[in-house]
């Protein structure tokens, strides 16, 4: 089969596809064929090594999380799956962009009637990561939440589930993604210098939570805009976390299938909006990444195997 490989930290260049052989299904894990697999700006970093005390690589290293396809060969003990199923999930293994990928049973559900593969193939960082992190800011009726990055793949998701919990949504973008935002009920807000006082021009001086997607700065924002760490959440800024007591809740808060099997059944009923902003087959990995570390896409970026 094909698969993306890395044999040294670097930059999109050192990303090959390469023939490797099929993996084989251990007991408790199905193998399925990938039908779209999402890629993640956490990926970027892993792979230049600027996260290596975190997460090492062991070269050479596959990558990807986020899958979607048709289960083809049960290993023994499986549980709540059969050949021909069709599922999305998710694996650790950093081998989701290939064309077959042992997956553990416990980490699949099944592909609703309605929602795409694209979709589907996208959903679980961006959307486990947006969960755990409304979850983690608590957003309401009468609070007022401001999400950084509100078009990435993680803030478009972030914002709907703010809005489903009946908060005040701002969301921070550029004026290109504003109208979307707009069509989805969020006050959109430029980001850029002076985000500050239009921050509070559109909430009217009270902001009650902040998620940040983004980092640059936005926990240290959150906290002149008199928002409580406990109420801050940030899937970026680490330190600046720890230095003011903010959380930094993101895909492991969320990480199980039951997760990821709701917010693909509000996908699939036209609750959940999962934008796309571009697919590339999968011996374009690197052009893949290379739309992805420019920035500024609206929504996920899909490999098909």
């Amino acid at each position: 089969m094909k698969a993306v490989r890395f044999h040294e930290y670097g930059g999109i260049d050192v990303l090959r596809v390469e023939e490797v052989e099929r993996p084989v299904p251990g007991p408790g894990q199905v193998l399925v064929e990938v039908r779209a697999a999402g890629i993640q700006p956490g990926e970027v970093h892993i792979r230049a090594g600027e996260l290596h005390e975190r997460w090492p690589a062991t070269f050479p290293s596959g990558q990807g999380s986020d899958l979607a396809g048709v289960v083809v060969e049960l290993g023994p003990h499986v549980r709540g799956a059969r050949v021909g199923d069709e599922v999305l999930g998710f694996t650790h293994a950093r081998a989701s962009h290939a064309e077959y990928v042992v997956v553990n049973d416990v980490n699949l559900t099944p592909r609703p009637e309605g929602l795409s593969w694209d979709a589907a193939g996208s959903l679980y960082v961006a959307g486990t990561t947006a969960y755990a992190t409304v979850f983690a800011a608590d957003p309401g009726p009468g609070d007022t939440v401001v999400v950084s990055g509100a078009a990435g793949g993680v803030g478009s998701l972030a914002v709907q589930l703010a809005r489903r919990r009946g908060a005040t949504v701002i969301g921070l973008a550029s004026t290109p993604n504003h109208a979307w935002l707009k069509e989805h009920g969020v006050v959109p807000v430029e980001y850029g210098e002076g985000v500050a006082g239009r921050i509070r021009q559109a909430s009217g001086g009270t902001v009650d939570a902040f998620i940040d997607t983004v980092g640059n700065g936005y926990v240290e924002l959150a906290v002149e805009l008199g928002v409580r760490p406990a109420r801050i959440d940030t899937i970026r800024d680490w330190q600046a976390a720890a230095k003011v007591g903010a959380r930094t809740d993101g895909e492991g808060a969320a990480a199980c299938a039951v997760v990821l099997g709701e917010l693909a059944r509000l996908a699939a009923r036209g609750d959940l909006e999962v934008p796309i902003a571009r697919t590339y087959p999968l011996e374009r990995v690197r052009d893949a990444f290379g739309e992805l570390e420019r920035g500024h896409t609206h929504g996920k970026i899909v490999l098909r195997p």
